[in-house]
């Protein structure tokens, strides 16, 4: 009797132990949820922020904002350039004209821009010019042509008018929503 009691014990705790492991396992071990795999359902649907990576940065707004002026920037290219501008948000800049061409504003620190192609300027984009570590609102970009220092960051529609209300103000620069 002993040992029959002996061998429906050991019978139990081969089944208990071949019950707790290997894919029949319905809860997930770090939580308790039903694995993806029991259920049924496939991966797990991904964060808001991932689903924005994997959508990369093309058509965000960036707002140059001082006093009543606001000029909208739209991202067009996703770049590390555009990236590594989108992180440093937001910021505080002050604009001053450049050479009758451009409205200018150096950065907190340089881009990583590593991988970003260069451009051909035009009126209304957005540069960041990699020598001086500056963005530019081009106006005027007439006799300019390609530079692979002149990195394209978005485009904006204002005038030279409009953009001389920002120099000599602090500017802030911040993502629309």
């Amino acid at each position: 009797m002993r040992s029959s009691a002996i061998a429906a014990a050991s019978a139990v705790l081969v089944l208990a132990v071949a019950g707790c492991s290997g894919p029949a396992d319905d809860q997930d071990a770090t939580n308790g949820a039903s694995s993806p795999a029991a259920t049924g359902a496939g991966p797990a649907p991904s964060s808001s922020q991932d689903r924005e990576s994997e959508q990369g940065v093309v058509g965000t707004v960036v707002r140059f904002t001082a006093g009543d002026a606001s000029v909208d920037v739209t991202i067009e290219e996703d770049t590390p350039a555009t990236r590594d501008f989108l992180s440093l948000l937001p910021m505080t800049l002050e604009l001053e004209d450049f050479d009758v061409s451009e409205k200018i504003a150096y950065l907190p620190r340089e881009l990583d821009w590593d991988g970003t192609p260069g451009s051909d300027p035009e009126d209304g984009d957005l540069i960041y010019y990699t020598p001086w570590g500056n963005i530019g609102f081009f106006y005027d970009a007439t006799n300019m042509g390609h530079s692979d220092q002149v990195l394209h960051l978005g485009s904006y529609d204002a005038t030279e008018s409009e953009l001389a209300e920002f120099e000599g103000k602090q500017t802030t620069v911040e993502t629309v929503d």
